[in-house]
């Protein structure tokens, strides 16, 4: 067997090593969030190497390469908080402006609509695979939380607060995607993130209106 098929039975499901351990990574990134520590980072870039190898061997390529690029945004992410961190500052988080909103919001929308034909044209997705008008709606779904992870990620590098509710809207495609690919692992860790989302996203916003108004922002 390749060992990248390497796992184990649960009431008849094979559960890849790589899915849940690269998962179980993932759940820590965000409870590391919360807790503004910079091993949110090393440990999402790790989290992203198992899951890129996990989503290879299930055929999903939009997601391997939204792992792909979570491994390359995670450096980004420790450049930005170790800017934010320099002369032993805490990280500042902020709600985003109305103009980054805005940014984002567009880029989310465009984006998802460049990276669907993009991902039907060159069956990317395994969704391109699939027969009209359900194939259609499976490569929107994966170009959506392609570019909404782009978005959340690049988001929480700024340590805006806004980013757990981009990930809150990418969670809400990204439970039922990955249940119906296979990946089981995947889909129950999508929804405990949905809660750990809120969670954090409650405890950011508190510590920004409790914090002094002349913190300095990371960027």
């Amino acid at each position: 067997m390749n060992w990248a098929d390497a796992g184990f039975e649960v009431f008849g499901t094979h559960v890849l090593w790589t899915d849940l351990v690269g998962n179980i990574a993932a759940l820590s990134t965000v409870l590391l969030a919360m807790r503004k520590s910079m091993w949110t980072w090393p440990v999402q870039l790790t989290g992203s190497v198992l899951l890129f190898i996990a989503s290879i061997n299930a055929n999903i390529t939009g997601n391997a390469l939204k792992q792909a690029m979570f491994g390359a945004l995670a450096v980004y992410g420790w450049w930005a908080w170790r800017r934010g961190t320099q002369d032993g500052k805490q990280l500042a988080v902020r709600p985003a402006t109305a103009r980054e909103r805005g940014g984002y919001i567009t880029a989310m929308v465009l984006g998802t609509a460049l990276v669907g034909v993009l991902f039907f044209v060159t069956h990317l997705s395994w969704g391109a695979a699939v027969p009209l008008p359900k194939g259609a709606f499976l490569v929107a779904a994966d170009a959506y939380i392609f570019v909404g992870s782009a978005v959340a990620t690049w988001a929480q590098g700024r340590a805006l607060v806004d980013f757990w509710i981009v990930w809150v809207a990418v969670d809400l495609v990204g439970v039922p995607l990955a249940f119906s690919s296979g990946l089981v692992v995947s889909g129950a860790v999508y929804g405990v993130f949905f809660v750990l989302v809120l969670i954090g996203f409650v405890k950011w916003l508190r510590e920004y209106q409790s914090a002094p108004r002349d913190l300095v922002v990371a960027s």
